[in-house]
């Protein structure tokens, strides 16, 4: 695996993460702490950057759409899975 091909899925992994505590940061009734949001961003990242790369749409914004759809995705994965949480707690202690 060279570099051209690597750094895309570095860069998607790590601004997922910021995505994710970023969100978690705005959504605090969603936020899984910093690790969660972290794990759940960089799930969330690599989602968002494959779907990026994958539409032609999409594909031709380069690093920056990259960039900014991981993020994206890694926000909406972590509070998807927080409002799930809170779903699932709000319904164990009734």
């Amino acid at each position: 695996m060279d570099m051209n091909t690597l750094l895309p899925i570095i860069l998607s992994l790590i601004s997922g993460g910021v995505g994710g505590n970023i969100a978690g940061a705005l959504l605090k009734q969603f936020s899984l702490g910093p690790i969660g949001n972290s794990i759940v961003g960089v799930l969330g990242g690599a989602a968002g950057g494959a779907l990026m790369s994958h539409l032609p749409a999409l594909a031709s914004t380069g690093t920056a759409g990259n960039v900014g759809g991981s993020a994206v995705g890694g926000a909406i994965l972590m509070a998807i899975i927080g409002a799930v949480k809170n779903a699932m707690a709000g319904k164990a202690t009734t």
